[in-house]
C-alpha cells in the first residue's frame, strides 16, 4: 500500500484552493470582514431611518396597532403652522447662538493655559475634564439641586443681599440655565482636542517668532490660531451638531418647560412621539432635524476646503 502523498488535492479542494486566492476573494475580504458591523447598521440605523421618512409621509398616531395612512405632505404642511415648532426650532438656533462660540473659544484659551510646563499643571487638566467623565444624568440631578430655590447659588445670593432667583422655572432664564450646564459639560472635552493640537506646533517656530519680536499673548495670534484653524473648525462643527441634539441636558432638567420656554428639537420630537403618540409628526420633525445637521456638516466641509486651499 503506498502512503498518500499530503500535497495531493480532491478537485474540490483544488477549486476552493484557487477561489481563496484569486484576486476576486483578495479584494473581496476586507468586505467580508465589514459585512457583520454592516448588517448590524442596516438593522439599527439605516432600516429606521428609511422608515422614520416613510412615516413622515403617513398618518400614524394615537392607536399604533393601526397600519399607517399616507397623506403626502399634509404633515410638513401641518408642522409649518404649529406655532410650538417655530418657538422650539428658534431655541434651538438660540443654542446654536450661545453655546457654539463659547465651546469654540474658551476651551482654547483653557488649553493654552494648561499647555505650559508648570507644577500640578495635570491637576488643573484633570480637574477641567472631570466634568466629562460624568454622566449627563448625575450632571443634570446636580444641577437641579444647585440651581433649586433653597439651592447653593440661590444661598449664596441671598447671603450676599440678594433675592432668589428663579433659574429654571423662569420662561426668561430656564434655557440660558441649561445652556450653562451644557458648556460647563463639554469645556473639558474640548480642551483636549485644542491641547492635542497645541502639542503638534513645533516650538522652533514661537522661538523663532520671539526673536521677530512675536512674543506673550501676541504669538499665540500670529501663530496659535492660524495653526489652531482646522481644529478650530472641527470644534465648532461637532458643538454645533451636539447643541442641535442635545435631549439629556432638558429632560432631566426642565422638561421641557415652563411654558416650552426650554423645549429643543431632540425634546420636542421625544415628546411627540412618546408622550402625545403621534409618530408621524415626530418623524417629520425628525427629518427636519436631519436636514439641520445636514446642512451643518456640509458648511463644515466647504470651509473646510476653503481652509486647505488657503494653507
Amino acid at each position: 500500500m503506498t502512503a498518500k502523498n499530503p500535497k495531493q488535492q480532491t478537485p474540490l479542494g483544488s477549486v476552493a484552493g484557487r477561489f481563496f486566492e484569486s484576486a476576486f476573494f483578495l479584494k473581496a475580504t476586507p468586505y467580508l470582514f465589514l459585512l457583520p458591523a454592516l448588517l448590524v447598521l442596516t438593522a439599527t440605523v439605516f432600516y429606521p431611518a428609511l422608515q422614520a421618512f416613510y412615516l413622515s409621509f403617513t398618518r400614524y398616531e394615537y392607536d399604533l396597532t393601526q397600519p399607517p395612512n399616507w397623506v403626502g405632505t399634509a404633515n410638513f404642511e401641518r408642522l409649518l403652522q404649529d406655532p410650538v415648532f417655530w418657538q422650539v426650532l428658534w431655541q434651538t438656533v438660540l443654542y446654536l447662538i450661545v453655546v457654539v462660540p463659547i465651546l469654540t473659544f474658551v476651551p482654547l484659551g483653557i488649553a493654552i493655559l494648561v499647555n505650559r510646563k508648570l507644577a500640578g499643571v495635570s491637576w488643573f487638566r484633570a480637574a477641567y475634564y472631570m466634568p466629562v467623565i460624568v454622566s449627563m444624568v448625575v450632571a443634570g440631578i446636580a444641577w437641579n439641586w444647585i440651581y433649586a430655590e433653597d439651592g447653593l447659588l440661590n444661598q449664596w445670593i441671598t447671603g450676599l443681599g440678594g433675592e432668589a432667583i428663579p433659574w429654571l422655572t423662569s420662561p426668561n432664564l430656564a434655557l440660558f440655565s441649561v445652556m450653562a450646564v451644557t458648556v460647563w459639560k463639554g469645556l473639558g472635552y474640548y480642551m483636549v482636542v485644542y491641547l492635542a493640537g497645541l502639542q503638534s506646533i513645533p516650538n522652533d517656530i514661537y522661538e523663532a517668532a520671539a526673536l521677530d519680536g512675536s512674543d506673550g499673548w501676541l504669538r499665540h495670534w500670529d501663530i496659535t490660531l492660524p495653526f489652531m484653524r482646522p481644529y478650530l473648525f472641527l470644534v465648532a462643527t461637532i458643538s454645533a451638531i451636539s447643541a442641535t441634539k442635545v435631549f439629556e441636558e432638558v429632560y432631566v432638567m426642565t422638561q421641557g418647560g415652563p411654558r416650552n420656554s426650554s423645549k429643543t428639537l431632540v425634546y420636542y420630537l421625544y415628546d411627540q412621539a412618546f408622550n402625545n403618540l403621534e409618530m408621524s409628526n415626530a418623524c417629520t420633525v425628525g427629518l427636519a432635524m436631519f436636514l439641520m445637521v445636514l446642512i451643518l456638516s456640509a458648511l463644515r466641509l466647504a470651509f473646510g476646503k476653503t481652509d486647505s486651499a488657503i494653507t
